[in-house]
């Protein structure tokens, strides 16, 4: 019995670690809200990892930003670099673009790819607004993460915001 306490004990600590690991968005991705229409489409978590998931992820982001310009395919010497002008210019064109307004649309910017997360009217307005980003000037690649049903978004969503209370308030 006390060995059966001591492992739930040890689970739920292992547990509560895992959950608690503070997330950032440790390689400075750009990450923004572009439209806001559908009110009930959940605020994507966006390019957050916790400590061990930069870890993870660090060879690998180094070895695919460096092999663009070692192939002759960048101009820079990291692909990473492109993406704190790429996605303004993404912001720009489809904020101006009526067509996307019924939408609610974030992208973020990761070695010239283009990763396009929320809600969309109609299956045809988010391969629109693909095709549409696709062509904008270094933009490599487009992946579309959005979905016509708020409740089927295929992307993790932002934890909500806690509520802080002051210490001398009940």
């Amino acid at each position: 019995m006390n060995r059966a306490v001591l492992a739930m004990a040890l689970l739920c600590a292992c547990i509560g670690l895992a959950v608690a690991q503070p997330k950032s968005n440790v390689f400075g991705d750009p990450f923004e809200q572009i439209t806001s229409a559908i009110e009930a489409c959940p605020v994507p978590e966006g390019p957050l990892l916790t400590e061990a998931e930069a870890r993870a992820e660090s060879h690998w982001r180094v070895e695919r930003g460096t092999s663009c310009f070692q192939s002759g395919r960048c101009r820079l010497p990291n692909a990473y670099l492109y993406d704190r002008e790429i996605i303004p210019r993404v912001k720009r064109f489809l904020s101006q673009d009526r067509r996307f307004d019924h939408s609610s649309l974030w992208v973020i910017g990761q070695r010239r790819w283009v990763f396009i997360l929320g809600c969309v009217e109609t299956e045809a307005q988010g391969l629109e607004v693909e095709k549409a980003v696709q062509a904008i000037d270094d933009v490599e690649s487009v992946v579309g993460q959005w979905s016509t049903d708020p409740a089927l978004v295929p992307y993790r969503k932002a934890e909500p915001a806690r509520e802080t209370r002051s210490p001398l308030r009940p």
